[in-house]
């Protein structure tokens, strides 16, 4: 449906007519995240807090849409860009969080951790230079004095404050080591998210990195030890690579449990329906995801 702007603004304006709101509002909609400016214009111009309210609701609605819409297409399009994945994530809170500032950001860790990379060196020296890249010379870290903040779940938020929880520190070693074409993958431990070095030579044993604590390298050994501390089955899940979809569906996991935590139901809620557009029928969500401490 094309409208002008002035049958635009003339919709708009019956939001203040409590006979016709209901249906103005479903029109609205229905026009889809175009609108918003209109609406926001609105905003500006009305000095009637319940008409501000209506106004702002309805932004909200139509942000969550095209947010939902976006992470069907990215679920559909096969879930390959984990950076696009936690942007998505990222603009359910922050609409106007940047793409394009977030891939330079990335880009920039790549290359400052690149020109101290060598050809020919060993895995474990390449994971040195990346721990003194981001926890040295970067200073990423764990964000334990506000562990259950949502904030920590935003990956434009982490790389500005530098603070995150295990998920987004992994994600962000986990970005910068894929563009160096390192074979770095995510691993789904129970209460700790980690990753796993898998090096292509045969006579170097795969390895894991623990980003939570600076990027403390692990054996298969450790990880078996930390399951059975938790009196937990082993399970080969815990400790081979998982998928993009399977980093995003963890990190809305956390997101939700950070909005409950602070009391936020409505926005728990919400990320709840995005969890579900990336969750399977058939697959039962699993209380072990979450980052609890």
């Amino acid at each position: 449906m094309s409208m002008t702007n002035k049958e635009i603004k003339a919709l708009i304006s019956l939001l203040d007519d409590p006979e016709v709101a209901p249906q103005i509002q479903d029109t609205i909609q229905n026009l889809g995240e175009s609108i918003i400016p209109f609406l926001e214009e609105s905003w500006e111009e009305t000095l009637d807090p319940q008409q501000q309210q209506r106004l702002e609701d309805l932004i909200h609605n139509l942000q969550f849409d095209g947010v939902k819409q976006r992470l069907r297409v990215w679920r559909d399009s096969g879930a390959e860009n984990l950076l696009e994945g936690m942007w998505l994530l990222n603009s359910y809170q922050y609409p106007d969080a940047d793409f394009q500032a977030l891939n330079r950001a990335i880009e920039q860790l790549r290359f400052d951790a690149w020109t101290q990379m060598r050809p020919g060196m060993h895995p474990a020296d390449q994971v040195q230079v990346l721990n003194h890249v981001l926890f040295r010379t970067y200073k990423l870290a764990a964000n334990t004095q506000n562990f259950h903040s949502p904030a920590n779940s935003m990956l434009h938020l982490v790389l500005e404050t530098r603070r995150g929880n295990p998920l987004t520190l992994c994600v962000i070693y986990l970005l910068v080591a894929q563009r160096l074409m390192l074979p770095i993958y995510g691993v789904n431990l129970p209460n700790l998210f980690v990753l796993l070095f898998r090096p292509t030579n045969p006579s170097v044993d795969a390895f894991y990195i623990n980003c939570y604590n600076r990027g403390l390298i692990l054996s298969r050994t450790d990880i078996e030890h930390y399951i059975a501390q938790l009196n937990l089955t082993p399970n080969e899940v815990f400790f081979e690579p998982c998928s993009h979809l399977d980093i995003v569906r963890r990190a809305l996991r956390n997101l939700q449990l950070s909005f409950e935590k602070m009391q936020e139901p409505v926005k728990a809620g919400e990320v709840a329906e995005l969890l579900a557009i990336l969750t399977d029928e058939g697959d039962p969500l699993t209380d072990n995801e979450a980052e609890e401490e």
